[in-house]
Parts: C-alpha cells; sequence; structure tokens
C-alpha cells in the first residue's frame, strides 16, 4: 500500500490560527465571567467546552487537509481498454 500524503503543517498551523485565537477569548470571557469566589467551579465547564470544540475541528480539518493532500497527489490514469469495451457494450 502505499504512503498517504501528508498534511502541510504550516498551511494546518496557519488555517487554525483564528479558531485558537477566538478560543482563547472565549477562555478568557468564561474566567472573567464567573463570579468572584466562584472562578473555578463557573468557568471550568465552559473552558472544557471551548477546548472540546477546539480539538474537535482541529482534528476535523487535519483529517480533511490530508486527504485533500492525498487527492490532489493522485493521478488518474488515461484510461485502458476495458472501458472503451464497456462503453462499446453499453451503447
Amino acid at each position: 500500500m502505499e504512503e498517504m500524503p501528508k498534511l502541510s503543517r504550516e498551511q494546518f498551523i496557519e488555517r487554525m490560527r483564528s479558531l485558537f485565537e477566538e478560543s482563547l477569548g472565549k477562555v478568557a470571557d468564561a474566567i472573567n465571567d464567573a463570579p468572584a469566589g466562584q472562578v473555578i467551579a463557573a468557568s471550568e465547564e465552559p473552558v472544557r467546552d471551548v477546548f472540546t470544540e477546539f480539538r474537535r475541528r482541529a482534528y476535523e480539518l487535519g483529517v480533511q487537509m490530508r486527504i485533500d493532500a492525498a487527492e490532489a497527489a493522485f493521478s488518474p490514469s488515461e484510461g485502458s481498454n476495458d472501458r472503451t469495451q464497456q462503453t462499446q457494450q453499453g451503447t
């Protein structure tokens, strides 16, 4: 089996950068919005949810980029006689 092409690490990071910054902003908001004396209790779950969503989206993007790299590297053949025969038989 041929090795699957790898995604570009630099492109992945670049595409994730804005989502990462947005996620960190949400973490800061969750911490700031927590009432005094309950910072951990009130912010822990929202922060966990932010990172769960970030992790999911990062993984999905990475897998999709790797699939896209494999498809871009795929070189379709020029065809074979079998296809010509199938076309002729179908008509």
